[in-house]
């Protein structure tokens, strides 16, 4: 007794860009559509958090252009204890400080300190081209950290769009390929039925 062995069906890679009879123009068409996403999803993905570190990073050096630290002055003993809130302050309170600008001009402004520093004790402060208490602009350290999850957030983002995109066109591709197949069927399949019958 003879075995036959299962049928097994061999996979032509990019066969859309060999000859073969069968292949048609949209197969084509196809093929261009998947190396032109997959071009632009890479090169635009790396492209758009380029761009988007760097805007973020500019963004910084304008903020760090925009305010300069002050040594100002507690004019306050300040709270012994936080009151309750969000939590995000490390426990500290409100106090009021007061600093003295490069042309003599006295300022005065609320800030947030630890809770119990007594008064006259000297703390920096960060103040904008007004006069007025703003907060820190970021460190280097964290600015350039913040500049890498940036580029590396958007990146990927920007890539998986234009992949999603390509891919949205290529299911209209074979939405339409497919109505191609069954209006061409509609034709042939009589004919081919007749013929097979016929041998029967």
């Amino acid at each position: 007794m003879t075995r036959t062995s299962p049928m097994t069906v061999k996979r032509v890679r990019l066969w859309r860009w060999g000859h073969n009879p069968l292949k048609r123009h949209s197969d084509v068409v196809e093929a261009w559509i998947v190396l032109v996403t997959w071009a632009l999803a890479l090169l635009g993905g790396v492209l758009a958090g380029v761009v988007a570190a760097q805007a973020t990073d500019s963004a910084f050096a304008v903020r760090r252009a925009q305010v300069h630290a002050v040594s100002a002055v507690l004019t306050d003993d300040a709270a012994k204890t936080p009151s309750g809130g969000s939590g995000y302050d490390n426990g500290r309170v409100w106090a009021a400080v007061r600093w003295t600008d490069t042309v003599g001009t006295v300022h005065t402004g609320q800030t947030k300190i630890f809770p119990g520093s007594p008064v006259g004790s000297r703390l920096t402060v960060w103040a904008d081209g007004t006069g007025r208490i703003v907060s820190p602009p970021p460190s280097v350290t964290g600015a350039t950290l913040q500049v890498v999850l940036t580029g590396l957030l958007v990146a990927p983002l920007a890539g998986a769009t234009v992949w999603a995109g390509g891919r949205l066109i290529r299911t209209r591709l074979l939405q339409r390929r497919l109505a191609e197949w069954e209006k061409e069927w509609e034709q042939v399949g009589p004919e081919w039925r007749k013929r097979s019958g016929g041998r029967g």
